[in-house]
């Protein structure tokens, strides 16, 4: 008895194991193959390290190219900034001294009039000097009297010299050189300003394309390091389908061809095109094994999806048939 079930069984085994051969030479080219819908994901940091201030989006958000997605604190840039401000009006102060040759009336009318009164002076002291000197010729005083007319005199005179040069100097406007070089000191904290600006700017971060807000890493009031992602945005242009094609049907798929993408409870006019073919071949993955592939090598083969198809969410298990030969 025991002989005749195992007997039964063996005969059953190789009865399905030719009815599935018979199924896979006459069928196997027509079958879709297996895949599921991928994603290129853009994930998307500050130029900066800083604080997160504030989000403009959440998970599931649909944003246009263009749409602020969160702002990062600008503290420090502030400060910088204020301090940049403040060394242009320094440096434009100190350059507009050095041209104002004439823009300083009242402090040229103190030393013109200095000059003025050094002058009176010196007038004063050559009379006295004159005097004295005929009366020391007459043997009217005495040598030391004269003596001290001529110091006077003296004196006045490099007094009046002092005042006229001071006057001159007031009227002699900057060199050339120093005045070049504010110039370019200027410009130079102008620039570092302009750099300044451009870094507050970056702080508040747009989505660079269309696409759907898949997840965000960061909130309000946490540190990002520069270039660490705090918003994943998907474009639809970036949702794609990938799957995997046996070595003999390799011939049925070709990059730029358009293929049916199907799945449980999806519209029936999906599509999407070939956009992506290995040039080597792997194991099938076991995402998308079955009992008859999983030992077989395949090629792996990605295909952009168009229209209604980028309404997909990403793991979507799908069948994708290639375009029937001619």
């Amino acid at each position: 008895m025991g002989r005749v079930a195992a007997l039964a069984a063996i005969l059953l085994a190789l009865g399905g194991f030719f009815a599935w051969r018979t199924f896979h030479e006459n069928g196997a080219d027509d079958q879709p193959f297996l895949g599921y819908v991928e994603g290129e994901v853009l994930y998307i940091g500050p130029n900066e390290g800083e604080r997160v201030a504030s989000l403009a989006v959440a998970s599931g958000s649909v944003v246009k190219p263009g749409d602020l997605l969160f702002t990062m604190s600008t503290t420090l840039l502030d400060r910088q900034r204020s301090e940049a401000v403040a060394r242009i009006g320094q440096l434009e102060a100190q350059l507009a001294n050095l041209r104002a040759a004439t823009s300083r009336p009242e402090q040229v009318a103190v030393l013109q009039a200095g000059l003025e009164r050094a002058g009176a002076a010196l007038n004063l002291s050559r009379n006295d000097y004159e005097r004295q000197l005929k009366l020391y010729r007459s043997g009217d005083v005495a040598k030391a009297t004269l003596d001290r007319a001529e110091m006077a005199l003296r004196r006045d005179e490099a007094t009046v010299k002092e005042a006229r040069r001071q006057v001159d100097a007031a009227l002699i406007p900057g060199r050339t050189q120093e005045i070049s070089a504010a110039e370019a000191a200027i410009q130079q904290a102008r620039a570092q300003l302009e750099g300044i600006d451009i870094r507050i700017g970056r702080q508040k971060v747009h989505a660079p394309a269309a696409g759907v807000v898949q997840d965000i890493f960061f909130r309000p009031g946490e540190v990002v390091n520069a270039g660490q992602p705090v918003v994943a945005l998907l474009p639809p242009e970036n949702r794609k389908v990938r799957f995997y094609v046996p070595e003999p049907r390799l011939s049925s798929v070709k990059v730029g061809e358009r293929v049916k993408v199907a799945c449980d409870g999806c519209p029936g006019d999906l599509s999407g095109r070939i956009s992506y073919v290995s040039s080597r071949q792997e194991f099938t993955p076991p995402v998308i094994f079955s009992d008859v592939e999983r030992t077989k090598l395949v090629f792996k083969v990605e295909a952009r999806l168009e229209g209604r198809a980028r309404e997909l969410p990403l793991g979507m298990p799908v069948s994708v048939t290639p375009p029937q030969p001619k």
